[in-house]
Order: C-alpha cells, then sequence, then structure tokens
C-alpha cells in the first residue's frame, strides 16, 4: 500500500488496498504525459506517478511481492496499481490456477505495496484502458511475454515509451510450487488425510488411500522408534556422567582415606610416637632409680652403738668348687672383717 502523504486519497496500512471500481479517489491535478526523467525527479504531492502492473499472482509469493515492490519504489511519489486477470481470461490464455480470482483478487488488496487493485484486467493494454486509468508507466520484467498470438504483448507499451523494467526473482514462481506439489504429490495426499481430509475430498482412490493410511502407520511407527531410541541414548549418556562422577567423587574420598591412614599408621605417624611415648614411659615406671656414684660418706655417729654381730650363728657355706672360687670367698670374708673394723 501506499505510504502516508503521496496523496490525501490514499488510506493508511492499516487498511487493505481498495478496488478501482469501489474508490471514489481520483487524480485532480491536470494528467499530462510524464517523461521517466521528470517523474525520478519527482511530482507534486496531490500528482503522484501512477505505475500499472498487472499478472496472474496465482499462490501470491515473495517473488510477485518483490516485483511489486519494486515497480512502487521506481519513483519519488508514485501510485501503484496492480491488474489482475479474472478466472475466464486466464483459464483461455495461460491454463487452469490453483487460487480463483476472488482469492488473487484479496491476496493483492493486502500487500503492502499496493495503492489499488483492479479486478478482471485485459491481457493486452488497450489505449482506452490506460487513459481510464490515468496510467503514466507499466512496470514488468523486461522478457518478452508471448502470448494471445503476440511475441510480446507490452510491445506497444515499450514503443511508446511507458515501459519500466522490474527484476526477476530467482528461485521462486508459481510454477516451481506446482511441480514440487506434484513430484512430492503422495506426500501431500498422506499429510492430508493425517489432518483429516477425507479420499473423496482428495480425489484418491481406495487402493491408494489405504496404502496411505498403511504408510502413515508404518511412520508413525518408526518415528516411535525413533523417540524411543532417542530417549534411551539421553538415558545412557545420564547414567555415564553420574557413574564418572560417582567414580571421581570415589576416587577422591579413597586419596582422602589414605592420605588420613598414612599420617595416622605410617613410618613417622601419630600412632608409632604415641606408642613409643607410652612404652617410654612404662619402662621408666618398671625400671628402679640408680643411686648417684659420687654420694658423700655418710659419718658414724660416736653415740650410735655398733651393729650386734651374730657371729654365734652358725653360718651354712658350700665347699668352693674350685681352688680360684676358693681364694676368691677367701679375699670376700677378709674385706668384710676390715669394714667392720
Amino acid at each position: 500500500m501506499a505510504e502516508v502523504g503521496h496523496s490525501p486519497c490514499l488510506s493508511t496500512l492499516t487498511a487493505p488496498a481498495p478496488f478501482a471500481d469501489e474508490t471514489s479517489c481520483q487524480c485532480q491535478a491536470p494528467h499530462e504525459k510524464l517523461t521517466i526523467a521528470q517523474a525520478r525527479l519527482g511530482t507534486p504531492v496531490d500528482r503522484p506517478v501512477r505505475v500499472y502492473a498487472d499478472g496472474i499472482f496465482d499462490l501470491f509469493h515473495s517473488g510477485h511481492a518483490r516485483a511489486l515492490m519494486q515497480a512502487k519504489t521506481l519513483f519519488p511519489n508514485s501510485y501503484l496499481l496492480v491488474g489482475v486477470c479474472s478466472d475466464d481470461l486466464t483459464h483461455k490464455f495461460k491454463g487452469f490456477t490453483v487460487m480463483n480470482e476472488a482469492e488473487r483478487y484479496e491476496a493483492l488488496r493486502h500487500c503492502r505495496y499496493v495503492d489499488e487493485v483492479i479486478r478482471d484486467a485485459p491481457w493486452t493494454l488497450t489505449p482506452e484502458f490506460l487513459e481510464k486509468h490515468k496510467i503514466d508507466f507499466v512496470a514488468h520484467d523486461d522478457i518478452p511475454y508471448s502470448s494471445a498470438g503476440s511475441d510480446d504483448v507490452y510491445k506497444h507499451i515499450k514503443e511508446a515509451g511507458m515501459f519500466v523494467p522490474t527484476q526477476r526473482t530467482e528461485g521462486i514462481s508459481t510454477s516451481d510450487i506446482i511441480t514440487r506439489i506434484v513430484r512430492d504429490y503422495d506426500v501431500y495426499a498422506r499429510r492430508n488425510l493425517q489432518r483429516g481430509y477425507t479420499a473423496k475430498e482428495l480425489n484418491v482412490s481406495f487402493i491408494n488411500e489405504k496404502k496411505y493410511r498403511f504408510q502413515n502407520q508404518v511412520d508413525k511407527m518408526k518415528e516411535k522408534v525413533k523417540n524411543v531410541e532417542e530417549r534411551s541414548k539421553e538415558f545412557v549418556n545420564r547414567v555415564e556422567e553420574k557413574s564418572h562422577d560417582l567414580i571421581q567423587k570415589w576416587e577422591e574420598k579413597s586419596r582422602e582415606f589414605i592420605g588420613n591412614f598414612l599420617e595416622l599408621f605410617g613410618p613417622d605417624g601419630a600412632w608409632k610416637q604415641m606408642f613409643q611415648e607410652r612404652s617410654s614411659r612404662m619402662l621408666q615406671a618398671l625400671s628402679p632409680k640408680q643411686s648417684p656414684v659420687s654420694s658423700p660418706t655418710r659419718s658414724r655417729s660416736p653415740s650410735r652403738s655398733p651393729s650386734p654381730t651374730f657371729s654365734w650363728l652358725p653360718i651354712k657355706t658350700s665347699p668352693p668348687s674350685s681352688p680360684k672360687a676358693a681364694s676368691a670367698s677367701i679375699s670376700s670374708m677378709s674385706e668384710g672383717d676390715e669394714d667392720e673394723k
């Protein structure tokens, strides 16, 4: 649809484009013929450049929208009229369409670049049609369009200097879309059967219907098996992750346990030191204390009476086992006598 400010009669983007036979919007300024150079310089607000683009626009797609965007932006101040051919005319000169004419009209009305839609547009543009709609220029791709007994239906427009070329969008066309559907017919038939369409609505035979439904069931089973496999893989991955974590934690705890054990029971461990300390204490408690070697000689008190000697008691001695033993005993006895004196 048109940008706001191009014409006082243009609607905003909040509403679809009007049909030409239902709108009262007309050019108020005198409609003088413009050259392309004049149009590119810009025109007064109340005199937009009226650009016309026509087509079938079946299965309206991005390629159509891009062509209309180019037509709309050819000049600084433009008003885009789009002509859509009827079903009768299209079926006669081009072939059967997927969308009927009413659907195609509505698709164009809701394109943002379109200012006005002309229903039942002519196949070949006549001077009367151009004059009626005050058309300044016609926008279309530059490829010669042979139809209706003519090598190029836009030849007379080009000769009049009213033709402005646009570029086609590669990789997208109505024929390409239909080719995809025909090529993958079984896929789309099965798809629509799944969505509730009947075999009669799809024009599918009884045998094909059963075949498609069986294939759908097989696909469902495959999908279930695939889901189970994916879930199993996820479960195995989770188990592996958890087992890895458990092993890692076990290793950490084992290292900690071994370190604590060695610290307590190792060669230099606390247990050995404690055992040695206790052992030394026990030995000290069990063994008597030795008297000092260099102790002072006690002076005997003169008042102390000598200890009585019991010389009258018989001393029982065993005979010496050898001469050396006898002499040793005699010497010891003599030393004892000296001590007593």
